[in-house]
């Protein structure tokens, strides 16, 4: 079995194809025995097992993916798109900083759960056990250290009653143990319901409008709750469910594909060649020596194809004559959301998939549209009653039927349980079960929620957490995929945010820490300007450092979210993304020269970008070409199409937040909402004030102080005061150098939002990073100074290079870890001129993390202040005139120690064609610091390599050449700092940080986890 769900000759196997064959057994059984070719009503797969879930879909074509990351290894090769979530039945329970919390850690099989008898903590099955969802007599006496003893029930109880007195301790509430419990599955339910929603509405589906395929040995236990989460009507259980990906495995067909590349444009006088192509590459796959055996093989054809200048290539199915093309615009505006106008398509590959059809796997499930014509019967009198609990009912005794005894049209009102040796499947209060000849169909009835509005549970905050962070993970999605540039679709250069009616951070998706938090002194102020000015539909742009902004590449929109009755602004979403090029006198938007702000572009200090559904484009188009031209030696937006386009993907986004928003106030009402809006911001104060108090104890003091300086020996410095009784705290940075003449002055926001990230690494448990965190805070910035300039003064490398030293000094007075490389080393090249050949291009440059006094730092990798994705090789060299030569690991950059700091990289860009390249950086002077005893990380360095004699010339830490073609740009940045004394080192590429026992690992990284690992890349 392959992970592409197909099968072949053992003797052809191998592992780079192999790794998710379960998995894809799990697709593959429930799409054979689930979709219904009548109705073709799509089906999402939820496979819940011991240790994770695997979420999928099917919609009468198997979806595949060809990049992927398995346990932090790229795999490329053809796989079922399957996105694993950290939340099974093995996944711990855990009360952290009021909220509670359902994995990622799982007790795995070994030791398990509480209840295998093995010392193992509380976990999801457990609660199902405590609230009666299993029954230990259908399980088998295989527990304990002899493997030879039931389920134990009454350690889970002890368990949850233990627990429970901590939670009403910390709360003040009177809970009981049973509605922890519960508590505890809801936010499971929640947890994994994120994930379903972003395979789905996140590709432009609506999760209301699919069926729900439950299998997997705990997936009857969530499969109604989960379906009355998405608004899913029918859930579908094979009575083969727990074992169905085995099931599935033997239903799947023999295959062979075939791929070869094509990179042609989609034209008329190339669709004959192409055509010709895919044939004569399909007569190959169908004469495979696989294929012999069958009388009858399908070939089926795809294209990979993608519009020009776009990375996003979409498989399209080219078989019986289809138009190729009109089918590849189609899946675009559907996954998209837009048709780019004007551009070419381009063929990356062809592909043939021959299918050997498997007979038994061809037999098709009897037409889940006649279930109303089934001759309904009443179910067989139950083998027993289980008492069990539900949340709107309390504990009923509940009839227990035992599924091989449910004939063709036997009909169950829950509550009630249905078990088999193998699974237990739970039919909640209002929901019916209809058996048929293999399945059981779950018809789900809705409950009408009932959350309080003036008390606040704690089972509801850690649900609402996962609600809000949902918004805003959603709203990322649809502006990367709107998006078209390559620094926010593909370098993910941009953060999604939901904001309260005051503009205070209440939610984000885990985009880019400079961007999250600094994005609420934008909303601020627009508030400020804009009060009751605005109206429902309106959105605002903003860059300007005067405004909240942090330099003038990050475009900001910002959208009121008001009342039902357009009265009151309620809520606020705001997207920022870094705009490859907004003007200025150089390419990129970035000049290392830079001495005033109208050097570095155009600025927007608070825009009407949208009104009564207008998009002011003329308007836009002034300000971003127009104005910044009229200034000596500056140029207009080098790439304005892009910059329009997007905008309105952040607008897109946006409204996507507000829909959300507005579907979430229609769910629980606007009360609740907003109250539960305030209580986020709540615990994360509460975690921050915590932290400070736990500082204070370890330190034995309530000062903490450091000073650091950046290479032109400007000085950061920074004195922390904790009040130890209410955990509050004063970051005072007097003593930090004047403004400076150059271009690393820091607006304000960029402090507060180091500071809000260092204060989150800092916090052990998994808070929200929101404006709580900054609640017990007060910052003390002298004015006129490097942090706080004037609003005249260029600010272009702040946000990039100051913004990192600042969090290098917040770590060295908590003595948190080494440093960093302290900088993002900002890279950018292009042509001026105005015309259809002038471009601007912008990267940054992962670099060494600094040692802690567990662990190793880790090389080649971005931190602190960006998490952005670095331009694909391929990309890179097919947009831009330039060839990639080096890209590696820079040895012997490491700071060394006990524990060694991470390698910086070279990277080594030679030029095709004349143009101009610069370089923003840091650390080329002062070297990342070493702790305890480490020794400080690699100063980096930028060499201009000229011509074929091949001179080298230092660039310095900010400088920009105009360079020729066959000329190289070589920049090879810091390492980080080694922490500990030199000696009894561990190795730079030996993990030392001690694991957590319960560590959890996902095995299919989808289409979802693919979006979510590189926003988390940090």
């Amino acid at each position: 079995m392959q992970s592409d769900g197909g099968l072949v000759p053992a003797a052809e196997l191998s592992g780079l194809h192999a790794i998710l064959s379960g998995p894809a057994g799990g697709v593959v059984g429930f799409a054979r025995t689930s979709y219904d070719l009548d109705t073709q009503v799509p089906v999402i797969g939820f496979d819940m097992g011991g240790t994770s879930t695997d979420v999928s879909r099917y919609d009468g074509q198997f979806d595949h993916i060809f990049e992927t990351t398995t346990a932090g290894i790229p795999i490329q090769a053809p796989q079922l798109n399957v996105n694993t979530i950290a939340a099974g039945g093995g996944s711990i329970l855990a009360w952290r900083d009021s909220l509670m919390a359902v994995g990622p850690e799982s007790a795995s099989s070994h030791p398990g759960p509480a209840c295998y008898r093995k010392g193992g903590p509380l976990t999801v099955t457990d609660a199902n056990l405590a609230l009666g969802r299993l029954i230990p007599e259908h399980f088998p006496s295989v527990f304990g250290p002899n493997e030879d003893e039931p389920l134990d029930t009454e350690i889970v109880l002890a368990k949850f009653k233990e627990l429970t007195k901590v939670i009403n301790r910390d709360t003040g509430k009177s809970l009981a143990w049973y509605e922890v419990a519960d508590g505890f599955l809801q936010v499971a339910n929640s947890a994994m319901c994120g994930p379903i929603r972003s395979l789905t509405e996140g590709r432009g589906h609506d999760a209301a409008k699919h069926h729900l395929a439950s299998f997997g040995g705990a997936g009857g236990q969530h499969a109604c709750a989960i379906a009355e989460a998405l608004g899913i009507r029918r859930v579908l259980i094979h009575r083969y469910s727990s074992i169905l990906s085995a099931y599935g495995i033997g239903l799947a067909d023999i295959v062979h594909e075939e791929e070869r590349p094509c990179a042609k444009v989609y034209s008329e006088s190339n669709k004959h060649v192409i055509e010709a192509d895919l044939e004569k590459l399909s007569q190959t796959a169908q004469n495979h020596s696989s294929m012999e055996r069958f009388s009858c093989v399908e070939g089926h054809k795809y294209l990979s194809m993608r519009y020009d200048g776009s990375e996003t290539a979409m498989m399209i199915a080219v078989n019986d004559g289809a138009d190729a093309k009109q089918a590849f615009v189609d899946a675009h505006h559907q996954q998209f959301g837009f048709t780019p106008v004007n551009r070419d398509i381009i063929i990356d590959s062809i592909r043939v998939r021959a299918v050997g059809k498997n007979l038994f796997g061809a037999e098709r499930p009897e037409s889940l549209k006649d279930i109303q014509n089934i001759s309904k019967a009443p179910a067989p009198s139950p083998a027993s009653t289980k008492r069990v609990y539900f949340n709107t009912l309390g504990w009923v005794e509940a009839p227990v039927y035992l599924l091989p005894s449910l004939s063709s049209g036997a009909t169950i009102l829950g509550p009630a349980l249905v078990v088999d040796n193998t699974q237990t499947i739970v039919i909640s209060p209002k929901c019916t079960a209809t058996a048929t000849k293999d399945i059981l169909i779950l018809e789900i009835g809705s409950e009408t929620k009932s959350v309080s509005a003036t008390v606040i549970d704690p089972v509801q905050l850690s649900v609402f957490r996962h609600r809000f962070y949902g918004i805003a993970e959603q709203m990322g999605r649809v502006l990367q995929n709107v998006s078209v540039s390559a620094n926010i679709k593909e370098r993910l250069d941009f953060s999604c945010a939901i904001f309260s009616p005051d503009g205070s951070l209440v939610a984000n998706a885990p985009h880019v820490p400079a961007m999250i938090g600094s994005m609420g002194f934008a909303v601020k102020s627009q508030i400020e300007r804009w009060k009751g000015k605005l109206r429902d539909g309106d959105a605002l742009l903003s860059n300007s450092p005067a405004f909240g902004g942090v330099h003038l590449p990050d475009l900001t929109v910002i959208t009121p979210v008001f009342d039902a009755q357009g009265k009151d602004i309620i809520f606020w979403t705001a997207s920022r993304g870094h705009h490859a090029d907004v003007g200025g006198i150089l390419p990129g938007s970035m000049p290392p020269s830079s001495k005033n702000l109208w050097e570095e572009g155009a600025l927007f200090e608070s825009f009407l970008l949208v009104r009564d559904g207008q998009f002011a484009e003329g308007e836009l188009q002034h300000i971003l070409c127009d104005e910044p031209a009229k200034y000596p030696g500056s140029s207009g937006s080098r790439c304005f199409q892009d910059n329009v386009t997007d905008i309105k993907a952040q607008t897109a986004a946006n409204y996507c937040g507000i829909r959300l928003v507005r579907q979430l106030i229609k769910e629980y009402t606007m009360d609740v909402v907003q109250m539960y809006m305030q209580a986020i911001q709540d615990s994360a104060e509460l975690a921050t004030r915590n932290l400070f108090k736990s500082i204070a104890k370890r330190f034995n003091s309530t000062q903490v102080s450091a000073v650091d300086y950046m290479d032109d020996g400007t000085p950061i410095q920074l004195q922390v005061s904790i009040n130890e009784e209410n955990g509050s705290s004063t970051f005072d940075f007097t003593g930090t150098g004047p403004e400076v003449y150059g271009n690393w002055n820091a607006p304000m926001a960029i402090t507060n939002a180091a500071v809000i990230f260092a204060l989150r690494c800092m916090v052990s448990s998994d808070i929200p990073l929101n404006h709580g965190c900054m609640a017990p805070i007060t910052l003390k910035i002298p004015p006129s100074s490097l942090l706080s300039p004037s609003p005249t003064a260029a600010v272009c490398a702040g946000n990039v290079l100051t913004s990192q030293r600042l969090v290098d000094v917040i770590f060295k007075a908590f003595r948190v870890c080494a440093a960093s490389q302290g900088c993002m080393n900002n890279f950018t090249f292009g042509i001026d001129g105005g015309d259809e050949n002038s471009f601007g291009y912008y990267e940054t440059i992962a670099g060494g993390s600094g040692a802690g006094p567990s662990w190793n730092g880790t090389s080649g990798v971005h931190t602190n202040m960006t998490n952005t994705r670095i331009t694909d090789p391929e990309s890179l060299e097919r947009r831009y005139p330039v060839v990639l030569r080096k890209f590696m690991f820079r040895e012997g950059s490491a700071g060394d120690g006990e524990y060694r700091g991470g390698e910086g990289v070279v990277r080594d860009v030679e030029f095709r064609v004349p143009m101009q390249a610069s370089i923003l950086s840091e650390r080329r002077s002062f070297a990342p610091y070493g702790m305890a005893g480490g020794q400080d990380g690699g100063r980096g360095r930028n060499i201009w390599v000229r011509g074929k004699e091949g001179k080298t010339v230092m660039v310095g830490g900010k400088g920009s050449v105009p360079v020729d073609a066959g000329d190289r740009m070589v920049i090879e940045t810091p390492g980080g700092g080694g922490y500990g004394r030199v000696g009894g080192q561990k190795g730079v590429d030996e993990s030392v940080a001690k694991a957590s026992d319960f560590e959890f690992l996902g095995v299919a990284c989808g289409s979802v986890g693919v979006a979510r690992e590189l926003a988390e890349q940090v």
